[in-house]
This record gives C-alpha cells, structure tokens and sequence, in this order.
C-alpha cells in the first residue's frame, strides 16, 4: 500500500504516538542531550521511539516541510552522482547541502540537505524514484524540518 498522511486528533490515538512526539520535542529545542535522555523522560523505550519517528509528525511539522536530509549509498560508478542530481533537479528538488564520502567498497555514502518547498512531487515520490536509479543501492530521509 503506498503512504498515505492523515489528519487525527491526538486524543483517538495511542498514548505513545504522543510520548514520541515529546521526544522529537524535547531532542528539538535542545532540552535534553540525546535520544536516550528524551525516551527516560517520557518514558519510553529507545526502540519504540526507534520505531515510530519517522512516522509520527505534529501538523506544524509537516506544513513546514521545507528542507529534508537525504541519505543516498551510491555505486562507486563515474556519473552516479550526477544522475542522483539530475533527477533531483528535474523534480525541482533545490540542493542545499551535499557531502560525499570516500567510496569504501564501491560505495560512497551521500548526504545532502534539499529544499522540498516547489517540488512537483512528494518527498516519498522521490526517495522511491532515486531507488529506480541504476546507481542507487540505498536512499533514505534522514530527517525533514
């Protein structure tokens, strides 16, 4: 089944969705060190929280979704990345930020922050067209804001 967003109130929900929203909020305005300081005050475990982050947003967080941190493992092939930035920028993807590793067993490990704001199409939309790549072993949101 393909992703699909809901609009819920909170209240309907499990009690945890909510713990894991804590967590993201604390780890977000600095008021706890790490992940496992975050999931002891809410009281939570580190694998649920592992679970459920990257799945479990306020609105407010996905109304901005603005800049998105991509982690891509590409084929130490000439003209990999190229490709990747092709196809971002045919999908009006604006790269802010990229760092390539050095290729260790024919893989380099890129991370780059892209702004999303006029993509033509869904964040998800593009992480499963970069897998479409012939390059592409692994592509992944590494964190959106």
């Amino acid at each position: 089944m393909k992703d699909q967003f809901f609009i819920v109130n909170g209240t309907v929900l499990p009690e945890i969705f909510g713990k894991i929203i804590e967590v993201k909020t604390l780890l977000a305005t600095r008021k706890v060190k790490d992940i496992t300081e975050g999931v002891k005050k809410a009281g939570i475990s580190r694998s649920v929280f592992y679970k459920y982050k990257d799945n479990v947003f306020l609105l407010s967080e996905m109304s901005r979704g603005r800049k998105a941190s991509i982690s891509i493992l590409l084929d130490h092939k000439p003209g990999a990345l190229s490709k990747v930035l092709d196809l971002m920028a045919g999908n009006q993807a604006n790269i802010l930020t990229i760092n390539q590793g050095v290729p260790i067993n024919d893989a380099a490990m890129v991370t780059m922050t892209v702004d999303i704001s006029d993509m033509s199409i869904d964040i998800k939309d593009l992480i499963d067209k970069l897998l479409l790549e012939e390059y592409v072993l692994e592509a992944d949101i590494s964190a959106m804001e």
